[in-house]
């Protein structure tokens, strides 16, 4: 991919771990990629009025009262179909990203058709001695350390982070 082209990365938090089980998106964020460096960003907690899962707070600690008078899903998702426009978006486990958002969009009667990478199969692929591919060994083994104001398990915070690695893994 061109180190010239616009990429989008994008982190999620939710408020559990499938939307089969009725997970939602409480937060997302994202950075635009160009020329090697992040030209813009766009996050938000999202009140979708769901019930956190106390297995998906410990990862985030992202509580319903953080969510009290946060923008609705109809409100968020239409900001960030503009923010993606037509980018190839990235995401650390594009999988579960990528399940979240389009399943958000559905509900709303939206579709996004952009294609989607992930660094997590780009670090087996690269870094295969590593002895896991989570955001943060990934990031530890590219960047030598994790930013110091960066609170993992957030979604802009993740995303910008994923962004580095994403970086990175392309120089690999």
């Amino acid at each position: 991919m061109s180190g010239s082209a616009r990429q989008v990365i994008v982190d999620v938090e939710t408020t559990g771990m499938s939307t089969n089980n009725g997970g939602r998106v409480i937060e997302i964020g994202a950075v635009a990629v160009e020329d090697g460096a992040i030209v813009a960003e766009l996050g938000t907690l999202i009140d979708t009025g769901s019930p956190i899962h106390y297995g998906a707070f410990r990862v985030h600690g992202i509580s319903r009262e953080m969510l009290r008078g946060k923008p609705a899903p109809s409100d968020v998702w239409p900001q960030f179909l503009d923010f993606f426009a037509e980018s190839p978006l990235v995401a650390h486990n594009s999988q579960f990203d990528s399940g979240f958002v389009r399943h958000e969009l559905a509900l709303l009667g939206l579709t996004l058709p952009n294609p989607w990478h992930c660094t997590v199969r780009l670090a087996r692929r690269r870094l295969p001695q590593l002895p896991n591919h989570k955001l943060e060994t990934v990031a530890r083994h590219l960047l030598g350390n994790i930013p110091h104001d960066c609170c993992l398990h957030r979604a802009l915070d993740d995303a910008r982070l994923t962004a580095q690695v994403w970086l990175a893994l392309q120089g690999c």
